[in-house]
């Protein structure tokens, strides 16, 4: 009979943020048959939380993602926010779509387009 496990032995741990990365990444991937020149111009950036302006309402709500173009280096990112998304989703599935929506959101409006337009299905 073995022993237990050692914790070399023991599978990794993934942390709810490095799940929640893992999701983005699987939205691009979703996305790069049809934009993978465009993808390539763009940074992916995962954020816990949004910095709420002081005049903000609640009526204005809270962003699950937001692009712009970063002062630094001039290239374009979108930054999806943790855990907005988790709070507002309760199952894996539901967290993957809503993750997947507002990446093809972002893409779309950093490129002009509706987000039908970037992915018909979404």
């Amino acid at each position: 009979m073995r022993g237990p496990l050692t914790p070399a032995e023991l599978p990794v741990a993934r942390t709810r943020a490095q799940a929640f990365q893992d999701l983005v990444e699987e939205a691009v991937e979703r996305l790069k048959p049809r934009w993978s020149r465009e993808l390539s111009t763009i940074d992916f950036v995962v954020e816990d939380v949004p910095i709420v302006p002081p005049a903000a309402t609640a009526d204005d709500g809270i962003p699950f993602a937001r692009s712009e173009v970063a002062r630094q280096t001039g290239r374009a990112r979108i930054v999806i926010y943790r855990r907005p998304v988790e709070i507002r989703t309760s199952d894996p599935e539901e967290k993957a779509e809503l993750v997947y929506d507002s990446v093809v959101e972002e893409v779309a409006s950093l490129l002009g387009l509706e987000p039908e337009t970037v992915d018909p299905e979404a």
